[in-house]
């Protein structure tokens, strides 16, 4: 493996997700003929990949491009650029970036998403029942008998009645909502669910029993998470790995407790000391890091580092080169110049 971030071989049969060099433009238009001015890199060259069975953190700013990367997985938006390659069951391998139609149809099945808000997520015109059941009679994946047996059984799963089957979603309250879409992305039975912050509209003490459900389900049904959150204390507490993004962009990527004890890249250290303090009687290692200035524009970023304009520790090289992302030690990946020189703090306690 050399010093740039690759992942492991497509032959490993522990790696069911590889992104490769993923690209997300969306267009600038002006004028009454809608003329393309520009593009604003929503997501840009982002890789990394997601072994069977874990949970993968995707951390960063709102306006990093964390859930424009889980849409482009789902294949909600289609990819300006680069690979999305998953291996099916079977063990064949498809780039999901390529696939269209009937193609593309095959897979959705396995690949789902819990979306952010259980509000605007669930159509108010449909009953329980007509909502979780949707997938299947679309894709014509089960009989009426076995889509009413399969709905049944979900729901008792995510804590819910099977005779809420014919309510609808305003009768619900958020956590309850929330139940019925994790429901309806597990009616396929898939092997990847796409987590796009489930929990951050919720209160505190729900947010606690979603967690912990979407844990035990995990176990249950053998799934695989990719977890797009800005609360880092709910990624500590789910994720194996995480993947850190600013502007499009991978700045690092590292398993949770390094992160947390031990971040290399200055904006990671940023994220860190604005994690909150639980214990009341604990004090952080030192103070909270506030960066100045606004979050680059993704139409119009900096030269070289994207994050040089605001980090404390950048030198003329950050604006003049861009830094590539690479393997510092094990499975530690930063995009720093100088990430191998800076002693960085954590989100670590003193009592």
């Amino acid at each position: 493996m050399s010093d740039q971030l690759q992942s492991p071989q497509i032959k490993d049969d522990n790696v069911l997700l590889e992104v490769n060099n993923l690209k997300k433009y969306f267009p600038i238009t002006r004028g009454i003929f809608a003329r393309v001015k520009g593009y604003t890199r929503a997501v840009d060259d982002v890789s990394f990949f997601i072994r069977k069975g874990e949970t993968l953190g995707l951390v960063g700013e709102s306006g990093c491009g964390k859930t424009t990367v889980g849409r482009c997985i789902v294949r909600a938006y289609p990819p300006t650029g680069g690979e999305i390659l998953y291996r099916h069951d079977d063990g064949a391998v498809v780039d999901l970036a390529k696939l269209q139609g009937e193609e593309l149809r095959t897979y959705r099945k396995d690949i789902r998403m819990i979306f952010q808000d259980p509000y605007s997520s669930l159509n108010p015109r449909l009953t329980v029942f007509d909502l979780v059941s949707e997938v299947l009679k679309v894709n014509k994946l089960a009989t009426p008998a076995e889509m009413r047996d399969r709905v049944e059984y979900l729901l008792k799963r995510v804590g819910l009645r099977p005779e809420y089957m014919q309510r609808y979603p305003h009768a619900f309250s958020g956590g309850e909502r929330q139940r019925i879409c994790i429901a309806r992305a597990l009616i396929t039975n898939p092997r990847l669910v796409v987590c796009d912050e489930p929990v951050s509209g919720l209160d505190v003490s729900i947010r606690a029993q979603i967690l912990n459900l979407l844990e035990e389900l995990q176990d249950d049904f053998a799934l695989t998470y990719l977890f797009i959150s800005h609360d880092l204390s709910v990624v500590r507490h789910i994720c194996d790995r995480v993947v850190v993004m600013y502007v499009g962009r991978v700045v690092e990527v590292a398993d949770s407790i390094g992160l947390y004890v031990s971040p290399r890249h200055p904006y990671t250290e940023a994220l860190m000391s604005a994690v909150p303090v639980t214990n009341p009687r604990a004090r952080r290692s030192g103070v909270r890091i506030r960066l100045p200035g606004e979050i680059a524009d993704p139409s119009n970023p900096p030269s070289g580092c994207y994050f040089h304009p605001r980090c404390q520790y950048a030198r003329s090289i950050c604006a003049e080169e861009e830094p590539a992302l690479r393997r510092l030690d094990g499975e530690r990946y930063v995009a720093c110049h100088f990430a191998g020189e800076l002693e960085l703090r954590g989100a670590t306690m003193e009592d």
